[in-house]
């Protein structure tokens, strides 16, 4: 058979793409350099520098560890908690505009708001650094900063269990996943990033060394995110297949026409996408994992996941929900909102059955309060699938989130202080804690007032109006109602443990000597809460204006 029939359609379609490629190709004159350079693209480093610095560093970090001798090992975690704070600093230059890179079209990186593609048609990109991005990377990489900071007590004390250079590769390697996260726009990238998160989690949940504890929360947790990835990944290859397409923005414009023979498919594949991150936003009944891993971790990376963990989860359900899936709000929207009602009580009541005398009680209620707080975090994702304007209450989340941020890594700081002296860490050992420490206790105040919502907390009990606002304006009433119980619940615990910390010491006294970096860590805490109890209406502000 003669081959010109076929030979001269392939040349057409060369002809074709030469004479569109990059003017390289076309002065290269090969249909075949004309093919690969219309695939190449430039890459914005400026846009991908804050998870980019921070996966370099734990490079730096696992390779230096080779060479540093025993006693020099704490150099480590300077130099990540300098690498983190240089990726922060690297937002700055984004705040200028949306950035995007990895584009399917148009000339592949870009600024502006919103920029399209040739066709006045959205542009698909794997890696958007919007004013979203920017806020939740702000709270990764804030939130990390002061893990990485109470991780230099730990590993000072614990040095034989821990081993330095792998705990600190593995706490910016899943730092990195999590600043990645906020800005995939493609469900693959998601995923991706989803899981360098997820996976070095798992071992620094169980890296303490002769700790059944350790190990037995890091094979729950690692269980609970596998069982979840898998969920996800069947949900996405459903999604793919009904739509042609990975791009979230093309598959919000998609999935309202799919064809009816694989209708039933794409409803599939959205359920089991949002199944799959109810389990790492820690849902109920996804839960399970919190109170066991966060007891068995490292107090520093229970206090990383109870806030980086969370954002990571959050920022997912965000971006596939409002972003991706639209279309299915009237799915998404009830489903999510008897999550968040079912969430917040069982972590509430959880919270409230907790016995001050139990070892490590302190940490466990602190476990059942991170589990309450995200049923607060799901109500106004509950509502954007209710409401007119959905980014107003997906800002309300985000603000939320800020302010929660902020708080609990406070009380962790505080916990670890608690925790040198005490190894039992029970809420009872934080009787008397102002006679001893004034300082602390007024500040561990402060933050389980902000938690509970109450002055001189003004941020929590800003937060709260806000998310308990966006319910009632997206019509729930109900969960409005189902919130403000939550609220009197968890005001019961909390209240009396900041009672406990003015009350009377029993028995003898123990002063709690502060390290440098716990201090910084709980002076930073402080400083963010009273500032943001300042002007709490420029966080909202902050949190909401221009998200996608």
């Amino acid at each position: 058979m003669s081959a010109q029939p076929l030979a001269q359609p392939l040349a057409e379609a060369a002809a074709s793409v030469a004479s569109s490629a990059h003017p390289l190709a076309q002065q290269l004159g090969h249909p075949l350099a004309a093919s690969a350079a219309s695939l190449v693209q430039s890459v914005d480093w400026l846009a991908v520098a804050p998870p980019l610095i921070a996966a370099v560093v734990a490079l730096g970090v696992l390779v230096a560890d080779l060479f540093l001798p025993e006693s020099r090992k704490n150099v480590l975690g300077w130099i990540s908690v300098a690498g983190l704070a240089a990726a922060a600093l690297m937002l700055l230059p984004l705040l200028d505009g949306d950035r995007a890179t990895f584009c399917l079209t148009g000339n592949g990186t870009g600024t502006g708001a919103g920029p399209g593609s040739l066709t006045g048609a959205p542009r698909a990109c794997s890696y958007t650094a919007d004013h979203f991005t920017l806020v939740i990377q702000l709270l990764v990489l804030g939130g990390a900063l002061l893990a990485a900071l109470l991780s230099i007590t730990t590993l000072d004390d614990d040095r034989r269990r821990v081993p330095s250079g792998e705990f600190w590769f593995l706490l910016l390697s899943a730092t990195a996943g999590a600043a990645l996260l906020p800005a995939a726009r493609d469900l693959a990238t998601l995923i991706v990033a989803l899981e360098v998160a997820s996976l070095p989690a798992f071992a620094l949940v169980g890296i303490r060394h002769g700790d059944r504890r350790s190990a037995e929360a890091a094979l729950k947790f690692f269980l609970s995110s596998v069982t979840a990835t898998a969920v996800s990944l069947m949900g996405v290859s459903f999604v793919y297949a009904s739509t042609g397409t990975l791009y979230l923005t093309q598959l919000a414009q998609r999935l309202p026409d799919t064809p009816g023979q694989l209708h039933t498919l794409a409803q599939t594949g959205v359920v089991l996408t949002l199944i799959g991150f109810a389990f790492k936003t820690a849902a109920v009944p996804f839960h399970f994992w919190v109170p066991d891993t966060y007891v068995g971790a490292p107090l520093p990376v229970a206090a990383y996941l109870s806030v980086v963990g969370k954002a990571v989860g959050f920022s997912g359900l965000i971006l596939v929900t409002v972003v991706a899936f639209p279309s299915y709000a009237d799915v998404w929207g009830p489903a999510l909102a008897v999550l968040a009602a079912l969430t917040m009580t069982v972590g509430n009541v959880g919270a409230l059955r907790q016995q001050a005398t139990r070892a490590r009680s302190a940490v466990r209620l602190l476990a059942w309060s991170s589990v309450g707080q995200a049923g607060y975090l799901l109500v106004p994702i509950a509502a954007a699938g209710y409401a007119k304007d959905a980014q107003k209450a997906i800002g309300s989340t985000v603000a939320y989130a800020l302010m929660y941020a902020a708080v609990n890594l406070g009380a962790f700081a505080v916990a670890a202080v608690v925790g040198r002296g005490r190894a039992g860490n029970r809420i009872s050992d934080y009787r008397g804690l102002y006679a001893t420490n004034p300082v602390t206790a007024l500040l561990m105040a402060f933050f389980l007032l902000c938690l509970a919502g109450l002055p001189p907390g003004i941020i929590g009990l800003f937060a709260k109006v806000t998310v308990f606002s966006a319910a009632v304006g997206a019509g729930l009433g109900w969960l409005a109602v189902v919130m403000a119980v939550n609220v009197v619940i968890a005001l019961f615990y909390y209240l009396r443990w900041t009672a406990l910390l003015f009350r009377a010491p029993e028995g003898e006294t123990v002063r709690h000597r502060i390290p440098a970096p716990l201090t910084a860590a709980i002076a930073l805490a402080g400083v963010a809460g009273v500032a943001l109890s300042g002007a709490p209406q420029l966080v909202l502000r902050f949190a909401s204006t221009g998200l996608f």
